[in-house]
Order: C-alpha cells, then sequence, then structure tokens
C-alpha cells in the first residue's frame, strides 16, 4: 500500500532531495495520517459514547489531537517550501520545526484534559458496557496504526524528516494505549471492575503527556541550535581529509536552518609552502563537492601550516600530546612560533568542547607552563577556543 500511494501521488519519487519532491512526500504523509486519524476518531467517538467508555473517548481524542498534528505538518511542508526572500535569506524551512513544536504543545494539553476526566472517573467509576462493536474498532485501529507507523517511517526515511520518524514513533506508541484500552474493556466485561476503566484512562493520557513532552524537547532543540550529529561531524571530517594536501580540519561549525538547508564553515589547513592557487582550487572542488553530494553549503577558511620548521613540528607534537594527558576533549591549532630579541612567542589556538565541565583555567595555565618548560624563552599567547561541533566527536 505505502508503495502504491508514492508511485501515485509522487511525481518524482526517486528524487527526494528536490524540494518540490519533498514537499510532496510530506503533504502526502500528512493527508493520509489526517483522514486516518479521523476515521478512527470518529469510530472510538461512537464506541465510547454508545458504551461509556472514558478510555475509548481517551483514545478517541489522542486519535484527534493527532489529526490535528497531521493538520499543522501539512501547513508546515507548504510553508518550509516557500522559497528564500530579501527578510529570510537562509529560507522557510524552520517552520517543519515551529510545526512541530505547535503538535507537541497541542499534545500536552490534551493529555491534561484526558488527565483531569480519567482520574475523576477513577474516584466516581460509571459501568462499561460490553460490545464487540468497541472491540472490533479498538483492534481495527490498533491494525491501522500499526500500518501509519511503517508508513511514516518509510516516507521519514526516505526524506530525512524528524517530524514524520515522530510521527511514526507516536503511531507506534498508539499501538500500545489502544492496546491498553482494549484490555480493559475486555477486563471490566468479565470481572464488573469499573474503576479499571478510569485507571487505563489515567495512563493513556500519562503516556500522552509523556510523549508529548518527549516531542516538545525533540522539535526545540534544533531551533535552539542543537550541535550537529556525530555521524556528521564524522562524514565532513572523512570528506575534507580524503583531498590531496590537506593537513587537518577544525574551527567546524554547522547551522541548521531547517531540513535540507543546513550550511557549514570550517578551517582547513595546508603545508604553508603549497601554491596559494592551488589551495583555493582544492578549496572550491571541496566546497562544489558538497552541494552536490550532500546539499551541503559549505565555506572555507584556508589556513598555512609551517611544515618546514622542525622547531615547530616538534613543539605542535609536544603541544598535542600534553593536550591529550590533559583532556582527552582538548586540541589545539594554529600554531605559530615568532621569534624576538627578549623573548619567543608561541601563538596557538586551545579548543575546548560546548559545555565543557573541566577548569578551563587550570587546563591554560597547565598548557602554558608546559610551554615554558620546552624553553625559558618561550612566552605563551594562547587564544581560547569552543567547539562547535557534536561534543561526543572530540578526540
Amino acid at each position: 500500500m505505502t508503495q502504491f500511494l508514492i508511485r501515485r501521488f509522487i511525481r518524482h519519487p526517486n528524487d527526494p532531495q528536490d524540494p518540490a519532491t519533498r514537499t510532496a512526500y510530506g503533504n502526502l504523509a500528512s493527508g493520509v495520517g489526517m483522514a486516518c486519524n479521523l476515521l478512527l476518531c470518529l469510530g472510538k467517538l461512537l464506541a465510547g459514547t454508545l458504551f461509556g467508555s472514558i478510555a475509548i473517548m481517551a483514545d478517541a481524542l489522542n486519535n484527534l489531537s493527532d489529526a490535528s498534528s497531521n493538520v499543522v505538518s501539512l501547513i508546515g511542508f507548504r510553508l518550509a517550501a516557500k522559497a528564500p526572500d530579501a527578510e529570510h535569506p537562509y529560507g522557510h524551512a524552520r517552520y517543519e520545526y515551529l510545526a512541530g513544536l505547535v503538535v507537541s504543545v497541542t499534545i500536552l494539553g490534551i493529555g491534561f484534559s484526558l488527565l483531569k476526566e480519567s482520574v475523576v472517573k477513577v474516584f466516581h467509576p460509571t459501568p462499561v458496557a460490553f460490545s464487540w462493536l468497541s472491540v472490533g474498532v479498538l483492534a481495527a485501529s490498533i491494525l491501522v496504526k500499526l500500518w501509519m507507523s511503517g508508513f511514516n517511517r518509510t516516507i521519514g526515511r526516505t526524506i530525512g524528516s524528524e517530524t514524520l520518524m515522530a510521527t511514526a514513533a507516536d503511531s507506534r506508541n498508539d499501538v500500545l494505549t489502544t492496546g491498553a484500552v482494549l484490555i480493559s474493556t475486555v477486563v471490566c466485561s468479565l470481572t464488573g471492575w469499573a474503576r479499571l476503566d478510569g485507571i487505563m484512562g489515567v495512563a493513556v493520557a500519562a503516556f500522552i503527556l509523556w510523549s508529548g513532552w518527549g516531542l516538545v524537547m525533540d522539535t526545540l532543540s534544533p531551533l535552539l541550535g542543537e550541535s550537529p550529529s556525530p555521524e556528521l561531524v564524522e562524514h565532513i571530517e572523512q570528506t575534507v581529509m580524503g583531498y590531496p594536501g590537506v593537513l587537518g580540519m577544525h574551527d567546524l561549525m554547522v547551522h541548521d536552518y531547517g531540513p535540507g538547508h543546513q550550511f557549514a564553515s570550517l578551517h582547513i589547513e595546508f603545508p604553508a609552502e603549497t601554491d596559494p592557487l592551488k589551495a583555493h582550487d582544492v578549496i572550491d572542488n571541496i566546497e562544489n563537492d558538497f552541494i552536490k553530494r550532500d546539499g551541503l553549503q559549505v565555506t572555507i577558511h584556508y589556513d598555512p601550516i609551517v611544515t618546514t620548521d622542525a622547531a615547530v613540528g616538534v613543539l605542535r607534537t609536544r603541544l598535542m600530546e600534553k593536550a591529550r594527558q590533559l583532556d582527552p576533549c582538548l586540541s589545539i591549532h594554529d600554531l605559530r612560533i615568532v621569534p624576538g630579541d627578549t623573548h619567543t612567542n608561541v601563538l596557538f589556538d586551545l579548543e575546548f568542547p560546548a559545555g565543557y565541565t573541566g577548569n578551563k583555567d587550570e587546563m591554560l595555565a597547565a598548557m602554558c607552563q608546559f610551554v615554558h618548560e620546552q624553553d625559558p624563552k618561550y612566552s605563551c599567547v594562547v587564544k581560547v577556543e569552543q567547539s562547535y561541533a557534536s561534543a561526543a566527536h572530540e578526540k
């Protein structure tokens, strides 16, 4: 069914990175989700009203919240597809994140409302009438939600959409909550313990609240400027280091303006004796290849590294080893030695990972002391920097 819908409604399904194709995928997933959730909501509302089950009513409202989420997602995909303009030169793709945030807050609101109603039902239980109709509706809901989970996961992976991956997880969670409601309905009919219906309603509401809070955090993180994933950092590093003449890279920054709209900047080290025109040509090739292969716009700064001065090479090796001894998360770059009449300046950048919890002043003092121990004439001039790459990737 999933592949049939993709072939039927997506004009160029094999080009998911194309903005128009991505939007078409998003519209399809949102439309299908909206239709399925509305049908499930209506069926459960009917069964819950006829047989007085607060748990089934709670599950129906959960489906209604999912349908409203699909509407917001649909609007988010449409707005995110808008082309860049003078006021927003980086595009509008963050609308997809904002849509996810609205959905998450809506889920939290519905969860609190359901929790209140279910608690009342726990303390003031009313009999639940058993019906094969309600059992059939709930069983059908489980099957539909299982399919929707796989459907959204397939499309989410195809276009790299965290919003749809979250929707897939939400559908999977709905299978668990609906299963709990089904158990409640059957057990209540067999035992006559009406209070169980309210307890199951509380459990469903609590699960909705827990899922909603998780979605809030997932959608807030990229809006607040989360660090790039270790996989992306490693991919960028391996790609850059694969080009001829590159000695190293540092100062990587990745800015996320929405799915498919990422920008990166970094510094690349070349031997100082390299022809600047050749180095510039390599940089151009790297930037162009990132755009073609990954859709990632990269801006690269050229750093010449002295490789013919033995003293610089030896000191660089010693400083890197000392930094690793002090803390494996530390790194140094841009080392220079500038001789003078009375002293020799040793200049370098000392980089700490974001969120570093150690004593930076202590680390800095230890590095400067180590430099002075190499030669009493050495005067340490250090620029302290923060790494904007994923802390988990620091070596």
